[in-house]
Formats: C-alpha cells, sequence, structure tokens
C-alpha cells in the first residue's frame, strides 16, 4: 500500500481500521495520516508501537459513519476491513465521500473466487463467520457501490489478497 500511496502527491491520507498501526511507518514521510478504528484498544496499541517518529492522528471512529467533511483526503487506504465491517457498502461510499475527487482510494483485502482458495474459503466458512469475518467476500461490492477499480494486484501467499486501486470519480 505504501508504494501506492508514494506513486502520487497525496499529502494527507486517511486508514480505515488501523488496528495496531502496522502499515504506519511504511507511508512516506511527508504524508500527514489519519488512522481510525473502532477498538479503543487498538487504537492505545497503534499510538504506543507506531506513531513515535511521525506526524500521525489517531481517532476512534466507525468507517460506516465517518466524521471527516466531504473531500478531505487525498488518498484513503482500508487494509484488511472491508470484509470485517457489517456493511461494507456503508463504508465504501464513506470512503468515497471524503475521498477528494481525483483522489485514490486502496483497498487491501481477500476477495473470494480465486481457484487455489475456493474450497477452503467454503470449508472454514462458518469459523470465519464466528470470527467476524466473511471467507466468501466477492469484489461485487465494488460495482454495487458505482466505483471503477484502476488496477488489481494479488499480493501475499498464493494470491490470497488483493490490493485494489480505485481513482475517487465522485465529488
Amino acid at each position: 500500500m505504501a508504494r501506492e500511496v508514494a506513486r502520487e502527491s497525496c499529502r494527507l491520507l486517511l486508514e480505515v481500521g488501523v488496528g495496531t498501526g502496522l502499515a504506519l511507518p511504511h507511508y512516506p514521510a511527508d504524508v500527514r495520516v489519519w488512522g481510525i478504528d473502532l477498538s479503543p484498544h487498538m487504537l492505545a496499541r497503534a499510538a504506543r508501537a507506531r506513531c513515535t517518529s511521525r506526524a500521525v492522528a489517531l481517532g476512534l471512529m466507525d468507517a460506516e459513519r465517518l466524521a471527516f467533511a466531504d473531500a478531505s483526503f487525498d488518498c484513503v487506504t482500508a487494509p484488511y476491513v472491508l470484509s470485517v465491517t457489517p456493511n461494507p457498502e456503508a463504508m465504501l461510499r464513506e470512503m468515497v465521500r471524503v475521498c477528494r475527487p481525483g483522489g485514490r482510494i486502496l483497498v487491501l483485502n481477500h476477495f473470494s473466487g480465486g481457484r487455489v482458495w475456493s474450497l477452503p474459503e467454503r470449508f472454514l466458512a462458518g469459523l470465519a463467520s464466528r470470527l467476524g469475518f466473511r471467507s466468501s467476500f466477492s469484489m461485487d461490492v465494488i460495482d454495487r457501490c458505482g466505483l471503477r477499480i484502476e488496477s488489481a494486484v494479488t499480493v501475499n501467499l498464493l494470491g490470497l489478497s488483493r490490493l485494489l486501486v480505485i481513482r475517487n470519480g465522485h465529488g
């Protein structure tokens, strides 16, 4: 994700679902970052572990109801949060709303449909749902929100996840 952020002029970035802040140290040094999460425990861990060397603001916030003005950010990222939010369409619409027109939305997530993972996805669906994760999660959510994927790159072990780059054409 950090390489994608560095490709364009991204001065102000929102990371939705910042968790423990694992990605924070990897963003370019000149990018100001807002990290939000629904868990105070995760935000506390992010503050202790990841935010010592850069300007990062952290906030407790529901990604389906962002408390930012329209077009507030140049770039919005969502690492591994789309398939755990109760209403992914609402979250995506909020990400579009707070991203400036022409800005980029980066979604890193597991999406079902890969040949290698289709059988394990079905097998693990019950366990995954108990953990709050949808192992069978389609990229159709992007289409339902009227978004166009600029690029999609498979990442990690056997292409388990994909990094989607979406140019925000809304305004």
